[in-house]
């Protein structure tokens, strides 16, 4: 009766010591100061001189000691393999190990020459060994069956609040990572310049990542080399290192495979390239991740740390989301460089256009006053001896006319070549896809685009290439009246002429601005010759144009405005 007694009192003391031991370990969701505590406790309740404890890292497969209590500091670093040392046993085996004298144990690797005897047990999370809590005592067989038994049950306590605070800090990160994320995806798609947004890719990729440094390599056009376009926290001897072979380099199998890779260590790592430079750099731990658009790989981004790190599958996954946004940035601005390339392309075409038809009009012009100088020249029949030197003058001044003659002849021929070819026009498709070349133009300057498009639109015969010239003139002549932003109305309908016709004989497009308009005069004065303008700024050419365009397609262009009141542009094309 009395063993019995004093078992169950014994049993008592336990659940009274791991009940306090509960609250003491609950105290905190943060993992390290949770391990912290769990080993401290470990310690007082076992009358341990040292303990540690000690989780299997899943990338390396290695035991590695989190925490340590009364070993000395070069311990922390000690790396064994389940089933090396004492501690390696239990993790492998799954069974707990107390040990009277170590140096009696071939099992034992000595860490403080000190240590006496050792008790270590597994800390499971759902039937899988995870790590080994571990005490070390300087006196011999300092720890009995008892102590083991409570120390067993500790470890499950502690495995449990190990792996709830695991789970908080994942959720935790996660969420601000997410959070993070979705603001460095704003900031990413606001860049419209190539080089601005890989800029901000790499330096938000180090904020998200906490990482010594980021950078972006780009497959060059000919597939076969990666070049570093953008780079943060690099040094110059990173920026400055050889490009990389897409087929021999390491970063070259990310972007081939299309998946990512970490390396623990760059600078003592067979397959990393630039292992001086690492070192150079104090580059440590490298995850890659592909840059992916419409499935195809152009490139990867990288981040480094400066110390040894194991990214995570969360860390992996987030800066691969980045890697999606990036890819998606990049081309995005490859685009909108392309776009203002195509838009400077087309103004240039607009002013060899109008040096074109100023050049006919000014031939056109010299032709009349030259044909008059010709009768009058040969209605004088300037007839002189031939030693008279005014008969070689006479000659020289029929030849030239002659020459003149000529040139003009030469213009006008040229002008007459570039008629119009007629093909079937659908004017609403042309309008889209004039306001995709113009929408960050609008967009720059504060202006609204409104569309309003009859869907039963007839085509028109038209060449539609001098119709979208047309059409971007009197867009850019709206865009110009409206320097302090405002709204710009381009509508298109149907037209039956004469009222009642059964089906539709004319098409109509109009332009609408809110800009400052225009007065009586200027409105007559508007698409009036090439050789007179009344802007105050740029060539006076655009209406022009537009007004020989839409003579050739046997239209009609009508302008209502009043100062103050905005300007209305309205293009009637025949069906």
């Amino acid at each position: 009766m009395g063993d019995e007694l004093a078992e169950l009192k014994e049993r008592c003391a336990r659940l009274h010591l791991l009940q306090q031991v509960s609250n003491v370990l609950h105290s905190t969701l943060d993992p390290q100061e949770a391990l912290q505590l769990i080993l401290g406790e470990a310690v007082r309740l076992m009358r341990a001189s040292s303990g540690s404890v000690i989780l299997i890292n899943p990338t390396t497969g290695f035991l590695d000691i989190q925490v340590a209590h009364g070993l000395p500091a070069k311990a922390a670093r000690l790396k064994l393999r389940p089933g090396e040392g004492l501690t390696g046993w239990v993790a492998r085996t799954g069974r707990p190990a107390r040990v009277a004298d170590v140096r009696r144990d071939p099992r034992y690797i000595m860490v403080e020459p000190s240590i006496r005897s050792e008790l270590a047990v597994p800390l499971e999370v759902h039937g899988e060994t995870r790590g080994v809590l571990n005490v070390d005592s300087d006196r011999l067989d300092a720890f009995s069956a008892g102590d083991q038994e409570l120390l067993a049950d500790l470890a499950v306590q502690a495995a449990k609040v190990i792996h709830n605070t695991w789970l908080y800090e994942q959720l935790r990160l996660k969420a601000r990572l997410f959070e993070t994320l979705a603001s460095v995806g704003q900031t990413i798609n606001s860049a419209l310049n190539v080089d601005d947004a890989l800029q901000v890719i790499t330096r938000e990729a180090c904020q998200l990542m906490n990482a010594k440094m980021g950078s972006v390599l780009l497959l060059d056009p000919s597939g076969e080399w990666l070049d570093l376009r953008a780079s943060h926290g690099a040094g110059e001897s990173y920026i400055t290192k050889p490009r990389l072979s897409l087929e021999e380099s390491l970063l070259g199998i990310v972007v081939r495979r299309k998946k990512p890779l970490q390396i623990e260590n760059v600078q003592i790592s067979s397959r990393y390239q630039n292992v001086q430079v690492a070192r150079r750099e104090g580059l440590v731990s490298l995850l890659s991740v592909p840059l992916t658009f419409s499935g195809q790989a152009i490139g990867a981004l990288n981040v480094y740390m400066g110390e040894p790190h194991s990214f995570s599958n969360e860390e992996i996954r987030i800066l691969s989301a980045l890697a999606q946004l990036s890819a998606i940035a990049i081309e995005k601005a490859r685009l909108y460089e392309r776009v203002v390339d195509v838009e400077e392309q087309l103004r240039q075409n607009e002013k060899l256009s109008a040096l074109g038809l100023l050049a006919a009009e000014v031939a056109h012009e010299i032709r009349n006053p030259l044909t008059v100088m010709k009768m009058l020249y040969h209605s004088l029949d300037l007839k002189y001896a031939d030693a008279d030197p005014r008969a070689k003058d006479a000659r020289i001044m029929g030849e030239k006319m002659d020459h003149l003659n000529k040139i003009v002849e030469q213009i006008l021929d040229f002008a007459r070549s570039t008629e119009p070819q007629f093909t079937q026009v659908n004017l609403n498709e042309l309008l889209d896809d004039l306001g995709l070349l113009i929408r960050h133009k609008l967009r720059n300057q504060n202006i609204q685009l409104l569309r309003w498009s009859d869907e039963a639109l007839p085509p028109v015969m038209a060449d539609a290439t001098q119709l979208e010239q047309a059409f971007l003139n009197l867009t850019l002549n709206a865009v110009e009246s409206m320097p302090e932003g405002g709204r710009l109305t381009i509508n298109t309908r149907a037209l039956r002429l004469p009222r009642g016709a059964e089906a539709p004989t004319h098409v109509v497009v109009e332009f609408k601005d809110t800009g400052a308009g225009m007065s009586e005069e200027m409105c007559k004065r508007a698409f009036s010759s090439l050789l007179s303008t009344t802007k105050k700024k740029g060539t006076g050419l655009g209406l022009a144009i537009v007004s020989r365009v839409v003579e050739t397609h046997r239209g009609k262009v009508r302008i209502k405005s009043k100062p103050g009141e905005g300007t209305t542009i309205s293009v009637t094309l025949p069906v």
